[in-house]
């Protein structure tokens, strides 16, 4: 990644390559995907966030697909099964690295997470359903939550689920239960004694790190994985309180674990990984996840790359700019538009019913062949090789992407 050291100012140019590194999306990998460079995004990426709409491939797999290429999904799938990621809330359900479970393992107990606070008044006024899910998993081993059956009338609550569900997910979000492994992307949960059987919290949680280790290992994970980072920025990528988040910002640059910078146009200080460098310019073509780290934060996003951008999944249809599962396309270091897509697998076809370009953004021939390229490599690792291209605009743009 390194070429030559930044200044203290940064270019917004020299900012959007710093994070593209740090993100992996700068350029296509050499040679081809191995099961270890799944693992290794994850890492690099300190989280991966999980989503179950299939429009396309779900998300975490399709996050990886964009720094990947051709990989086999089945090695997510195999990862958590074996242990080397768990299942966790950070800004949202995530996969995350299973050397990151012990800092984790504070949230649970000092019930860090926004919204936790219903969790423990849910379980004591619904003991015998918290037992009686508890037992069935002790005696029966790991269960989904379509195992409990249920013909309680559902009206209100969290999500309309079922006391069975709740009690599921009250005893996950405390640690008491994991989620091994995922069965037709079901969460199976299962004791947490039985998943981590070698995890011991000690004396007064002597293994797990105190409240504000917690929040500083957060922090420098944050920088980590984006390069460089506004405190904004930094307190969004794992819903960190942003009380304290700048004191212990400038804290961690006093101390020398980061570099205090600025970026040219926006305000503030920011904070530079001190491992990153000026990186080489990106020339990698893609789409992304909605989901994708270097998307979910919209407002990090717009500051960086001018790109404002809404998924309309929750839209009524009549009211949709651009569609129900749009992609931004990322190009050569710019978010340059978004696209409509839909695999159809049982007839093996790829439709991008609808794909645009960003206002100024010219439809070269570079781009044109690039991200042509891009959606046939997309379209043959879903299994469904036959694309096809709807309305574009540019309106001439359809039939360049196909040549």
């Amino acid at each position: 990644m390194k070429s030559h050291s930044l200044s203290d100012v940064l270019s917004i140019a020299d900012a959007r390559r710093v994070v593209l590194a740090a993100q992996g999306l700068a350029r296509a990998p050499r040679g081809r995907a191995k099961k270890s460079h799944v693992l290794a995004a994850i890492q690099r990426m300190g989280l991966l966030q999980i989503d179950s709409i299939n429009v396309v491939a779900r998300s975490p797999y399709l996050v990886l697909w964009s720094r990947l290429g051709d990989y086999r999904p089945e090695w997510l799938d195999e990862l958590h099964a074996e242990g080397a990621l768990f299942e966790y809330w950070a800004h949202a359900l995530c996969f995350l690295p299973s050397e990151d479970y012990p800092i984790y393992r504070r949230v649970m107990l000092d019930g860090l997470l926004r919204g936790w606070q219903g969790v423990p008044q849910w379980m004591q006024a619904h003991p015998a359903v918290v037992e009686r899910v508890r037992e069935r998993i002790r005696q029966e081993g790991g269960l989904r939550a379509s195992d409990f059956e249920s013909d309680q009338k559902r009206v209100s609550g969290w999500w309309n689920w079922k006391d069975e569900k709740t009690a599921l997910e009250c005893l996950f979000l405390t640690g008491e239960l994991m989620v091994p492994r995922r069965q037709s992307f079901q969460r199976v949960y299962d004791l947490r004694e039985r998943v981590r059987p070698g995890w011991d919290d000690g004396p007064e949680a002597a293994n797990v790190p105190a409240k504000e280790d917690y929040f500083r290992a957060q922090t420098l994970r944050a920088v980590r994985s984006l390069g460089v980072a506004r405190p904004d920025w930094v307190a969004e990528y794992f819903k960190l309180p942003k009380k304290g988040n700048a004191a212990r910002l400038e804290t961690l640059a006093e101390e020398g674990r980061l570099r205090r910078v600025s970026i040219d146009g926006l305000p503030g200080p920011a904070y530079l990984d001190p491992a990153a460098g000026r990186a080489p310019a990106p020339t990698l073509t893609t789409v992304l996840s909605p989901f994708d780290p270097l998307v979910s934060d919209r407002q990090r996003l717009k500051e960086l790359f001018g790109f404002e951008y809404k998924i309309e999944v929750y839209t009524p249809a009549h009211k949709r700019s651009f569609g129900y599962f749009t992609l931004p396309i990322l190009h050569r270091g710019a978010v340059v538009g978004r696209l409509d897509p839909k695999a159809h697998r049982a007839s093996g076809q790829f439709e991008i019913r609808a794909l645009a370009l960003e206002p100024g953004v010219a439809a070269t021939d570079e781009l044109a062949a690039e991200l042509g390229a891009a959606l046939r490599r997309l379209a043959a690792w879903h299994g469904t090789p036959e694309l096809t291209i709807g309305r574009t605009t540019p309106k001439d743009l359809a039939v360049r992407l196909m040549e």
